[in-house]
């Protein structure tokens, strides 16, 4: 079977779980190589870890017995992302349509148990009207052509199927006052965005808390940033998003030094009932 051209950031992250765990073990690629059948080399373990080629649960079985790691949780997790199959989900029907980057949050998202968003002058995508999310796409630089505008709103909504599931994941979203008082699309375009927000901050499963101009704490964050807790906290990722594209990270100091960030903006932030009467407060002078 010849490497994936473009892997899908899953298949991409089993592959570099599979390389921490060798590194740690000390075991170099053409050893491992050795281990899983006489055909395969260096270059084909290279491959795997980089999410070029995929790899079967029961050669990760036996790499973990070779690098003498006893995490069954993360065996299992691992061994799940193993048996995916692309193309078997919504977001697969916009390969080709929209870039690589749109997917990989579709698909980050539908995998994570929570998710936790800092948003500095934004709402998050989850919690974005149509006509809120067509101004922030229609206003994007280079210019977005007008059919392509549409296409990404339809996907940004779409992303909402996985708060229909039976156990939605818990979504919690820190504000930034600024992103609040954004007129984006004009005054009405703005209330009735903060409308839904309220509207959505009702659900159960969502936590929303606002960060106000007064606070005496700075939060040094001027981009979007999405924490997805995966089923094992070595599968937890950050998502950044850029004007020009996202970028997905998952080293274990990013992740702790993010980790800790979200919880300074937690403690900074006005609580669930305090950031809806803000936002009523804000919502009235529009």
């Amino acid at each position: 079977m010849p490497p994936r051209d473009n892997p899908t950031a899953r298949q991409v992250r089993l592959g570099s779980e599979l390389r921490k765990l060798r590194e740690r073990a000390q075991v170099t690629a053409r050893d491992a190589g050795g281990l899983l059948s006489t055909a395969t080399d260096a270059a084909r373990i290279s491959n795997i870890e980089a999410g070029r080629l995929g790899i079967s649960e029961e050669r990760i079985r036996r790499l973990f017995t070779f690098y003498q790691c006893h995490d069954e949780d993360l065996l299992t997790a691992l061994c799940a992302v193993a048996n995916e199959r692309r193309g078997t989900h919504w977001w697969d029907d916009y390969r080709g349509t929209l870039a690589p980057g749109f997917l990989d949050i579709a698909e980050l998202e539908h995998h994570a148990v929570a998710l936790r968003c800092l948003q500095p002058v934004t709402f998050p995508g989850l919690l974005q009207t149509e006509d809120y999310a067509r101004a922030l796409f229609g206003g994007a630089i280079p210019k977005v052509p007008a059919d392509e505008v549409e296409v990404r709103v339809e996907h940004r909504m779409k992303r909402r199927v996985i708060f229909d599931r039976p156990e939605p994941p818990q979504f919690e979203a820190i504000v930034h006052e600024a992103a609040l008082r954004m007129r984006v699309g004009g005054r009405k375009v703005a209330r009735e965005q903060l409308d839904y927000l309220l509207q959505a901050s009702e659900q159960e499963w969502v936590t929303l808390r606002v960060i106000p101009f007064t606070s005496d704490d700075f939060i040094e964050v001027t981009q979007t940033v999405m924490f997805a807790s995966g089923t094992v906290p070595q599968l937890d990722t950050v998502h950044i998003d850029t004007p020009f594209g996202g970028r997905l990270l998952d080293a274990v100091a990013s992740i702790d030094g993010y980790r800790a960030l979200f919880e300074f903006a937690e403690q900074t932030s006005l609580s669930p009932e305090e950031s809806r009467s803000f936002i009523h407060h804000v919502a009235r002078e529009l």
